[in-house]
């Protein structure tokens, strides 16, 4: 496929897709500037609605990957197009906070790449543990354990953090110890717990194996740990939750106070309306949500005192007394920061998704979300290192429910993922 013919092509499903309220106008605009000719080659890139499943499909074909299917792949120039992500509803409210593209932009060729990677237990130095064995998609991308397991069963010290909507967050780990995504994703590799292995090790390694070294070279030049870390990274950030009821229904907020007569002259409105109706009705919020909803936004709940923006996160660290009755409890944020303020403080996990990453907290000791609630509501454990914005709630037993339900209503899909196809050992 010749670039001319890409960019029509693309400018094409841009243009339909334009018809979303997902796509900004400045997408709308370049669609018809690459129709009209006016596009430099050098500087093209395409705009893709992240959670697109194609991202995510893996190399064409079944069984391991052979050098054949690779070398299709890399000579296919749409596969290096610099891609300009689009989050979904819901998420869309919070591109600003998108990070790390400036470094590390996306392209299908490593997004490919670091899938495969991210699945591939040869990373560890025993072949048996891979960045899936504790960020699992059929688990909420975490694992159903108190806290992560690495080789020969060692179990970590915390409980492992979902691993999606990471295109939102900057600093990584319960601690945010790592600066960056890429940071993040070749830690694991050299923790003597987790992967065990070392990163010159995991680089003789890939370099050993003919389809991961033809992939390093054709998209990095060769195989580095830096270029691992930025492959893993780009098929993490393609990573986000679809819209839930709660996006949905958040939508619908905004419309569903208009009168007939208030549409009849907007055309523009009126589609927008429709739009908004059906994602409602498609995917409602029961009644029982939509009080904890009201519980969660106010005072009563004081839940988005932390739990805020698109991914209902602060990116900010709290001491919420978790732990803090054990003797020689985990110090947290205090261990990178040296603050006082930051002792047994943890970064604030996203409420997406959440009903289906338990057990809960840094430790995982909390089983269920009900429990979580009746943490909160008895306002955690008393410290002199307790957040400020823990306080007891004094919710009754249908106010409790009220908060679960909601929690669950920002439940939603993630991109469908390959995870077998990897490179074939030679």
């Amino acid at each position: 496929m010749s670039l001319i013919t890409l960019v029509f092509s693309h400018s094409i499903h841009i243009v339909r897709s334009a018809l979303s309220t997902q796509i900004t106008s400045a997408a709308r605009a370049g669609a018809l500037l690459c129709l009209l000719g006016f596009v430099s080659n050098p500087g093209y890139s395409e705009e893709v609605l992240l959670g697109d499943p194609s991202l995510t499909a893996g190399v064409p074909g079944r069984g391991p990957i052979s050098m054949s299917e690779i070398e299709t792949w890399l000579d296919d120039e749409r596969n290096f197009v610099e891609l300009t992500p689009q989050l979904p509803l819901g998420l869309s409210q919070g591109s600003s906070q998108i990070t790390g593209l400036d470094e590390n932009p996306l392209t299908r060729a490593k997004i490919e790449l670091g899938r495969q990677l991210y699945f591939d237990t040869r990373l560890s130095v025993d072949s048996t543990v891979s960045c899936a064995s504790c960020h699992d998609p059929s688990m909420g991308y975490t694992a159903q354990t108190k806290t992560g397991i690495g080789i020969k069963g060692q179990a970590g010290g915390r409980n492992s953090p979902v691993s999606f909507n990471r295109i939102l967050s900057d600093k990584q780990f319960w601690d945010g110890r790592a600066e960056s995504l890429e940071a993040q994703a070749i830690g694991p590799i050299e923790n003597p717990i987790e992967m065990g292995f070392t990163h010159d090790g995991v680089v003789k390694r890939l370099s050993s194996i003919p389809v991961y070294a033809k992939q390093f070279e054709k998209i990095f030049g060769s195989v580095t740990i830096d270029a691992v870390g930025k492959a893993i990274a780009a098929f993490e950030r393609v990573i986000v939750t679809a819209p839930s009821p709660y996006d949905y229904n958040e939508q619908w907020r905004a419309f569903k106070n208009l009168e007939p007569e208030d549409l009849e002259d907007d055309p523009e409105l009126a589609e927008l309306y429709a739009d908004a109706a059906a994602g409602v009705k498609a995917h409602p919020m029961n009644e029982s949500a939509k009080r904890g909803r009201e519980i969660f936004f106010t005072e009563k709940g004081n839940c988005s005192a932390c739990h805020v923006g698109a991914n209902l996160a602060d990116e900010k660290y709290h001491n919420i007394g978790v732990g803090m009755d054990k003797e020689g409890h985990d110090i947290g944020r205090h261990a990178i920061s040296e603050n006082d303020i930051d002792t047994g403080a943890f970064k604030t996990p996203t409420i997406r998704n959440v009903s289906l990453t338990a057990p809960y907290m840094h430790d995982g000791s909390v089983a269920t979300l009900e429990e979580v609630v009746e943490w909160y509501d008895k306002g955690g454990h008393p410290h002199k290192h307790l957040s400020t914005k823990i306080k007891p709630l004094n919710l009754n037993d249908q106010e409790e429910t009220d908060l679960v339900e909601f929690m669950k209503a920002c439940t939603s899909p993630t991109p469908t993922v390959e995870t077998s196809r990897l490179p074939a050992d030679a």
